[in-house]
């Protein structure tokens, strides 16, 4: 259950939002944080980083150096399970703390105070955990024979998939102090970089005409149904991107170098293992997709931009124009609360109990939704602990994939409320599934919007929205990840220069947008900034994963409603519980056969197909 603030009459800070703001779109909501904490000056922030320190503390007096002897005891199983409850507790504090100090941070991150709290938060969370670093090294210790002994006891059994996780890691665990110096370093390292990033793409403004504006406004008008428009933010993007290449590319090199040398030292065979590790899923699997995705290019991509070619009269769209809507139909501003019933709405066909726990996120205000100078760009759900709820961040600016994007956010949401009861251990979900409920979400949505239209235009309209939403989940996110592969691999023969970096991008680009798209001048610069590449390299495939195998799971739920929408809930209450392969089995689907991600990538050609038919 959500947990409720400390004390409800505890004023809150300026520092955490939590009220509604007006805007063109209606009464947009604002985060209220208090379920966390009440401020970046409540005394319980301190309170709670100082039991951190002391509870680790004695975490590591009590157990370091015994759980081997431990597992050969007698009461083995309930010994064992005490430690594991206990450290799962400090687990649950410390990212109570680490949650807070992020979503404060991305409220505002070129605010010298939050930015200050959020370094020192991280850096005291940082420091106390490194006191527990011990305990997955010595759990991986115990023989293979006594934890199995140990697991015959309930308490212990409960916790057998993080077990069973913590011990798939041991090859790649180095000798406790190396582990310790990394984690300690990190804050100085990969941790430090990822900041600087931050600050930088938030503090960045683009001059669009007259105007001054920061990177969200700016990308939105590369969707505005004015062509000049659209090349105009183009070149504001290219033109500050370029002057601010040298620190990008210093970034992203250095941050390939941290993870090349991490790599190397615990001993990952590829580039990607790490991120497949953490995935919970095979490389096998991981290069099935891309090799399956990179075929479709010439259906998918390049069919459909030359299709919106002609719709344009042109026999290739300039760079700005991939994402215009299409000429000669109205462009429609959607009003929150407009946003707010579609999606609800969807989801209630599907599911009340979804649709319920959906409504929560507006009811307990659990979205920060208005666009701000120095807010984080983009959108996210952010899970919090499972003692709180999640949070929900978007940049609502009113256009029609904003209600997907509200839809995708809400579909984590959901998700990670479903599988909070796991515990702070186990309800973590690799990010491959946890995007097949976020993608879900938006086709849930988008199918019930779609069935309500009868208009030809407007049908053709939300057709082309969907099929381009689906490019870029599936073919622009599997080019990031073959971006991603030249640049780390290239790396570790050497830096790569800002030249090579935007030659590298234009490569992968025009393989898979295909010859109906120009790359014009200034394009090059465009990979400056993805975030994913920065915060969690290699994560864009679970993107095209979770597109493709929504888009198997919908055909199965629409051969057969009965009794699909409680084996999905329960897929998503399972959380981390679960490797992919069992979630999958009750719906009749297996990532591992070969002609599972062609299914999925058919949906895609069957819409642009029906698109051509309608042209």
């Amino acid at each position: 259950m959500p947990r409720k603030s400390k004390s409800p009459a505890r004023k809150t800070t300026p520092s955490v939002a939590t009220n509604s703001v007006r805007s063109a779109f209606g009464t947009l909501p604002e985060w209220n944080l208090a379920d966390l904490y009440a401020g970046i000056d409540d005394p319980a922030v301190k309170q709670d980083l100082d039991r951190a320190d002391a509870d680790c503390a004695a975490f590591e007096r009590d157990y370091k150096g015994s759980l081997v002897a431990m597992a050969q005891a007698p009461d083995a199983g309930r010994t064992l399970a005490a430690a594991v409850r206990r450290y799962e507790a400090l687990d649950e504090l410390m990212g109570r703390l680490a949650s807070f100090a992020g979503l404060v941070y991305s409220e505002n991150t070129v605010d010298p105070a939050r930015a200050k709290f959020y370094g020192d938060v991280q850096e005291r969370v940082t420091s106390a955990s490194t006191r527990l670093l011990f305990f997955a090294l010595e759990l991986n210790s115990i023989d293979e024979k006594d934890i199995e002994a140990a697991m015959g006891d309930p308490e212990l059994a409960r916790y057998r998939p993080w077990i069973a996780d913590i011990r798939r890691e041991k090859p790649y665990q180095l000798e406790g102090r190396l582990e310790q110096l990394l984690h300690e370093k990190s804050v100085s390292g990969a941790s430090a970089w990822n900041r600087l990033f931050d600050e930088t793409i938030a503090g960045l403004r683009f001059a669009v005409g007259a105007k001054s504006l920061p990177i969200e406004a700016t990308l939105n008008l590369l969707h505005d149904p004015a062509e000049k428009t659209r090349k105009i933010a183009a070149e504001a993007l290219a033109a500050t991107f370029r002057d601010n290449l040298r620190t990008f590319t210093l970034i992203t090199n250095t941050l390939a170098k941290d993870k090349e040398i991490t790599d190397r030292w615990r001993g990952f065979a590829d580039i990607a293992d790490a991120r497949h590790l953490s995935n919970r899923v095979e490389r096998e699997v991981v290069e099935a997709l891309v090799e399956a995705v990179r075929a479709a290019y010439p259906e998918l991509s390049h069919r459909y931009y030359a299709l919106k070619a002609r719709w344009f009269g042109k026999d290739q769209l300039a760079h700005w124009d991939r994402n215009a809507p299409l000429p000669k139909v109205p462009a429609r501003t959607i009003a929150w609360e407009e946003a707010r019933r579609t999606v609800l709405a969807a989801y209630g066909d599907f599911s009340p109990r979804m649709a319920d726990i959906a409504d929560r996120f507006f009811r307990e205000r659990w979205i920060d939704a208005p666009s701000r100078p120095g807010k984080s760009p983009g959108a996210y759900s952010h899970p919090t602990v499972p003692g709180a709820h999640p949070y929900v961040l978007l940049n609502y600016m009113g256009k029609p994939r904003d209600v997907m994007t509200l839809a995708h956010e809400l579909g984590h949401g959901v998700h990670q409320v479903l599988a909070a009861p796991n515990g702070a251990l186990m309800a973590p979900t690799p990010l491959t599934l946890a995007e097949t409920a976020s993608v879900f979400g938006e086709m849930l949505t988008f199918k019930r919007l779609l069935a309500a239209t009868t208009e030809r235009k407007e049908r053709k309209a939300m057709l082309a929205a969907k099929v381009e939403d689906m490019i870029n989940t599936v073919v622009r996110q599997i080019a990031f990840y073959t971006f991603e592969r030249r640049v780390h691999a290239e790396r570790r023969d050497g830096e790569l220069t800002a030249d090579r970096l935007c030659a590298i991008w234009l490569e992968v680009q025009a393989e898979s947008l295909g010859p109906a798209v120009h790359l014009g001048p200034g394009y090059a610069t465009f990979w400056t900034y993805i975030g994913h590449f920065i915060h969690a390299p290699f994560y864009v495939y679970a993107y095209a994963f979770g597109d493709c195998l929504v888009n198997s799971l919908y055909a199965v739920y629409e051969r057969s409603h009965e009794g699909f929408a409680e084996r999905y809930l329960a897929m998503l209450a399972a959380g981390g519980t679960k490797h992919h392969s069992e979630l999958l089995k009750p719906f009749g689907l297996d990532a591992r056969d070969a002609g599972f991600w062609r299914g999925g990538l058919d949906v895609i050609a069957q819409m642009i197909g029906e698109l051509e038919n309608i042209e």
